[in-house]
């Protein structure tokens, strides 16, 4: 066997498309890290010599592993050493070598990286995206935290601390979910796992463009965060937390267990927001509903809308069960910070691409995204790639045979359906403000809002209803 040499240019035959084809994923993934680590000539004049192991193979290979369920930094070394990356040749390199080189390089090139795939599928996934989500907003998103497992106690430094201890905790990661393109829209690494999720949500929301509508579970409720959101020009729906108090401005519609009002959040002056929001009640058997949104017009975000809207916050909890189960994130590679990081950049830039030939396919097959089994398309995506085939064409003509395609579980949202001529309008010149006071301490200066509440038009008649 001839000695393994250099990569140059010329070992590179590796056809890349013109445009980026996702169904074919190696020549997908290919195209997208040579966009930011394409191959240059060594010239003769150049000091020292050729690298042995360029960027281009070290982060395709990272990929590779990931895609290809290889969970260990070993796997990457054997990988490009021992085995064949892509049409590369063999590289003559110890594992050591691999380890150090990706301590050294740290996290930036996959940012970037996850930064140019993520740009590149929402152009191509615009077609696909679910727009009857909140179509008066400019996105809709769902914001959540993932802490991280804990390391393995390899280092001698680390094999004397009890289970659970802080040091064993490598941090966690708040983010930002877009759940009409079902992609990771911002990210955000924490070293401390134990901070608190409000800390970062508002770095993470400032990155949307105004007028976006958030989703976010219990964990962020707070009346200064609803007033930050309402003030910066966001729109945002949550539910209501046990025993908050409220004092009610006007009744849209009351009967039974069915209510919609407006209302102010926090009846005493101890606690109290600043913005009046909407509060909506129903019962479906034994269970009360109850949410609250800064969308007072209950005709452009009725009932049933804000019901089934918040039904699928629970798609960034599929999300990280995506990447914690399914792609291995459970499964850390290092107890080293740097490495550890590079995987799960690894693992996040890997779940975009399958996140989105999962709503290519639903798009092209005429089904609801959940209808394509992300398990299955994590087991078989990376065979059919490696035997050639378009996973994209596959699924969509055979998706249904092979059960790729069936029936999502997920559950059906029942709310009531209430029709314009039983909601009161809203009387005018209703004051909406007031002095907020958030946990004892009295508010600063207050903003005025970039975005308006959107209340019902004015010119608009409805009937009103005595309840």
């Amino acid at each position: 066997m001839s000695t393994p040499r250099p990569l140059t240019p010329a070992a590179c035959a590796y056809p890349i498309p013109a445009q980026p084809v996702i169904g074919e994923i190696d020549a997908f993934l290919r195209q997208m890290v040579t966009d930011l680590f394409p191959l240059t000539p060594h010239s003769p004049w150049d000091r020292g010599q050729p690298p042995v192991l360029p960027a281009l193979a070290l982060w395709g290979g990272l990929l590779a592993c990931v895609l290809h369920g290889w969970d260990t930094q070993t796997a990457l070394w054997r990988l490009l050493s021992q085995r064949q990356l892509w049409d590369f040749p063999q590289f003559p390199i110890s594992d050591q070598a691999v380890f150090h080189r990706l301590a050294r390089d740290g996290t930036q090139p996959l940012e970037r990286l996850f930064a140019h795939i993520t740009t590149v599928l929402q152009q191509r996934l615009a077609p696909f995206a679910a727009t009857d989500l909140a179509p008066f907003a400019a996105g809709v998103y769902a914001l959540d935290q993932v802490k991280f497992d804990q390391v393995a106690r390899f280092l001698p430094t680390l094999r004397g601390v009890p289970a659970g201890d802080d040091r064993l905790l490598p941090g966690a990661m708040g983010a930002l979910f877009d759940l009409r393109l079902q992609q990771w829209t911002a990210l955000e690494y924490h070293a401390d796992p134990r901070q608190n999720e409000k800390v970062a949500a508002r770095s993470l929301a400032a990155t949307l463009p105004k007028g976006s509508l958030l989703l976010a579970d219990l964990g962020y409720f707070g009346f200064a965060w609803f007033d930050w959101l309402t003030e910066h020009g966001y729109f945002w729906v949550s539910r209501l937390r046990h025993k908050t108090s409220y004092q009610v401005l006007h009744v849209y519609y009351q009967q039974g267990d069915t209510l919609d009002a407006v209302v102010f959040l926090g009846a005493y002056r101890a606690d109290r927001m600043a913005r009046a929001v909407r509060l909506v009640q129903f019962r479906v058997g034994a269970t009360t509903y109850r949410y609250v949104t800064n969308v007072l017009d209950p005709r452009l975000l009725p009932i049933r809308q804000i019901a089934r809207l918040y039904a699928r916050r629970w798609d960034i909890e599929l999300a990280f069960n995506l990447i914690k189960t399914h792609l291995h994130l459970h499964l850390l590679w290092s107890a080293k910070l740097v490495v550890l990081q590079q995987q799960v950049w690894a693992v996040l830039i890997i779940s975009q691409v399958l996140q989105a030939l999962r709503l290519e396919i639903a798009g092209r097959a005429g089904v609801d995204p959940f209808e394509v089994s992300l398990p299955l398309l994590v087991e078989y995506a990376p065979r059919y790639a490696a035997d050639g085939k378009d996973v994209l064409a596959s699924f969509v003509a055979h998706g249904r045979a092979a059960r790729f395609i069936r029936p999502s579980r997920r559950t059906r949202i029942q709310a009531p359906e209430l029709a314009d001529a039983d909601l009161a309008p809203l009387p005018s010149g209703l004051v909406l403000h007031r002095e907020p006071r958030y946990a004892g301490r009295k508010a600063g200066p207050r903003t005025t809002p970039a975005l308006p509440l959107l209340l019902p038009h004015p010119a608009t008649t409805i009937t009103p209803r005595l309840c």
